[in-house]
């Protein structure tokens, strides 16, 4: 690959890469308190819950990652201005508060764990630190590396950066401009990215509270996610304990990716014998991090982003899980089987277990985030018999089996 005229924006991104200009990340979340504010780790089995199995395969290639960031006030105050709902930073007591996002990452690696591995320890960070100013040098080294698909990109979501040098960012181009240049990382840096990959989704919520509240308490939530491939994000909402699916899969016949991949011009998407169906005939997903060698075809680690301002007390918790779990289990029951959990944790673990029980045999990773309508869900568990029938089947069969 030669690096050309482009080489300066080689050089910007690669200095860029691994140096950011701060470290403003923390593993604690603040509150406000009479004489300043108080501090709560996110290691708490009470805050967050967060919990893994291999299923039956030999490696865990899933990774996860929460944090709390540290955003410029401004930045979140001109984002929510451009969507017409007003906060004034003032409001939240400190500039501290004011800039708390919390942070919540979850990957579903494929081809091996690197990939994976690289969003878990550095994605949260980019996010931090990732500055306008290399947006030209990232599109212009995406449309030269990657080429086909590529040749007639402007940069998405990022091409206000280009147009409007010295601007800002708003939240959503922070969150592609990171996403990009992690993408961007790893095929520069990690081995097999040709073959690797990633899918994965990230949540930040932040709250508009005044003065300003941990995440798990705030009544105005300003919610934001990033999200590629077929890791989905659920809400449990509080008053009837149905479920609100937030992500949308990006597979080639979905609504957003079939309107996106239209611009190449041909229908490559092909089915198998047993009726699935793959673009080019190979990818399942056409939106992750890695998979070098599919990026021309119209890959993307452009995330798609979702927007939310909610009251924070309407709503349970969100779920955050890969798609070991997906792939066994609905929406509805994800949400049910957190349901009647005394924390976080226990309801990740209850989630991971059911699959588990079913026979997993992919990786599985949930993140369960409470809100401030934690442990008052109403309705009925919707789904509670279908499961029970489930959990009987699988054990009359492996008793089957076990006789032959």
């Amino acid at each position: 690959m030669t690096k050309s005229l482009y080489y300066p924006f080689f050089r910007l991104l690669q200095n860029h890469s691994y140096i950011p200009k701060r470290r403003k990340f923390h593993d604690y979340i603040r509150g406000p308190a009479d004489h300043g504010t108080y501090k709560i780790p996110l290691s708490s089995p009470k805050i967050v819950g967060v919990y893994s199995s291999r299923g039956s395969r030999l490696d865990q290639e899933d990774a996860s990652a929460v944090h709390a960031l540290q955003l410029d006030p401004k930045e979140i105050s001109r984002t929510l201005e451009r969507n017409k709902i007003k906060w004034d930073p003032l409001s939240s007591g400190t500039d501290f508060l004011a800039g708390q996002v919390a942070f919540f990452g979850i990957y579903d690696g494929h081809g091996g764990k690197d990939v994976a591995g690289f969003l878990r320890d550095h994605l949260h960070e980019l996010i931090e630190s990732v500055e306008p100013s290399i947006a030209e040098g990232l599109i212009a080294w995406t449309k030269e590396r990657h080429g086909g698909y590529y040749r007639r990109w402007r940069g998405g979501n990022l091409s206000r950066l280009v147009r409007e040098k010295d601007q800002g960012l708003m939240l959503d181009e922070r969150l592609t401009l990171a996403f990009l240049q992690a993408d961007h990382d790893i095929l520069e840096r990690v081995n097999n990215a040709e073959r690797c990959g990633s899918t994965g989704t990230v949540a930040l919520l932040h709250s508009l509270d005044s003065p300003g509240q941990p995440y798990w308490s705030s009544k105005r939530l300003n919610m934001i996610i990033g999200h590629c491939g077929d890791t989905k994000a659920l809400l449990c909402h509080r008053p009837t304990g149905q479920v609100h699916t937030l992500t949308e899969r990006h597979h080639a016949e979905a609504r957003v990716e079939a309107a996106r991949l239209r611009r190449m011009g041909a229908d490559r998407l092909v089915a198998d014998s047993f009726g699935e169906t793959r673009w080019m005939g190979a990818i399942e997903n056409t939106r992750g991090f890695g998979d070098g060698e599919w990026k021309s075809s119209g890959v993307t680690a452009e995330p798609e982003i979702i927007t939310r301002v909610i009251d924070g007390s309407d709503y349970s918790y969100l779920i955050l899980v890969t798609d070991g779990l997906t792939s066994l289990m609905s929406d509805q029951e994800l949400i049910d089987l957190a349901r009647n959990a005394s924390d976080p944790t226990r309801a990740a673990k209850t989630i991971v277990h059911f699959a588990e029980d079913l026979g997993a045999n992919d990786n599985c990773t949930c993140i369960v985030v409470p809100l401030a309508g934690w442990g008052k869900v109403g309705g009925m568990d919707m789904t509670e018999e279908r499961r029970e029938y489930r959990r009987r089947q699988v054990g009359m069969m492996n008793s089957r089996m076990q006789r032959m």
